[in-house]
């Protein structure tokens, strides 16, 4: 069975985890104290019959705790939602404890109104705006600083080795490309392509071409036999080509072969001419009955 001024007498005098004491009085800690203060008319443990206030993200409830159900502390507590209006949420609590007593309802409904006052100021403090002032180590900071400093350094000195390697590699130090980046290797690669190909074309080239002298002995013969056409006599035509002919082969004689396959192809050539067939063409006039020949 419970005693509440069994109960108040051990809280007080004894031991209490919810009690603060500080220089200005006595305090309570517990959620569901009315007022804050800690006394016999506000404990919440010490009142088999109690009722308070409490706020849920911006929503009031009424709490109600009635000695029927103190073998149940699960169901210890019944719960009322109280509307935003603050008249009705004073005549919801007139209601629902119209037969407690006097004093407990006075402080329910100033608990009410002082956190209808709180939650209307939290909401204009809520809309204006303010500076947040937020503060840094100093220990970071000069840690930060010190990073930096490092950071700074050991850039300017890959820049200096990198410049030193280059200048080494231009004056030709280094036989090959050592910790270069890839797009210097490319740029190195291009040059020497670039150099390489300047130098092919600047070295003569020598080919070797295969000369087609048998049309050109044909044309010339044509031509001349075209032109002996006309002689009077047969002597005068035989001698003129065997003059040209002897001519072509004292040019041949002269040019030396540089090689062994141009004077192999002339050897061939010169026997073509030695093995080629003449022909014979003989032309009569009916006015004179002359008959003139002549030899291709």
């Amino acid at each position: 069975m419970q005693h509440d001024e069994v109960i108040w007498q051990v809280i007080r005098h004894k031991h209490c985890s919810f009690m603060s004491k500080i220089t200005t009085g006595i305090f309570c800690r517990n959620p569901y104290n009315v007022t804050g203060i800690c006394n016999r008319s506000s404990c919440p443990l010490a009142n088999s019959r109690y009722a308070t206030i409490r706020d849920h993200d911006g929503v009031f409830y009424l709490y109600m705790k009635t000695i029927e159900r103190a073998h149940k502390p699960n169901d210890l507590w019944e719960r009322v939602k109280l509307p935003r209006n603050y008249e009705k949420a004073l005549e919801l609590i007139d209601k629902h404890l119209m037969y407690w007593p006097k004093l407990l309802v006075h402080k329910i409904k100033q608990r009410l109104t002082k956190m209808t006052q709180m939650r209307i100021r939290m909401r204009k403090l809520a809309l204006k705006t303010r500076e947040k002032i937020m503060t840094t180590p100093r220990k970071e900071k000069k840690r930060e600083a010190r990073r930096e400093e490092k950071a700074e350094k050991a850039a300017v000195l890959d820049k200096a080795i990198e410049k030193e390697l280059l200048a080494r590699l231009e004056n030709g130090i280094y036989d090959g490309i050592y910790n270069l980046p890839f797009n210097k290797f490319l740029q190195t690669l291009d040059t020497d392509e670039l150099q390489a190909e300047d130098e092919n074309e600047e070295e003569s080239e020598v080919e070797y071409v295969e000369g087609n002298f048998e049309l050109e002995e044909e044309d010339d013969i044509e031509d001349l036999g075209m032109k002996d056409y006309h002689l009077s006599n047969d002597e005068e035509v035989d001698d003129d080509d065997d003059d040209e002919v002897n001519a072509v082969e004292e040019q041949r004689v002269r040019r030396k072969p540089k090689s062994a396959h141009e004077k192999s192809e002339k050897d061939e050539f010169g026997k073509k001419l030695k093995k080629r067939p003449r022909i014979h063409v003989e032309v009569e006039h009916e006015e004179g009955g002359e008959r003139q020949k002549v030899t291709f």
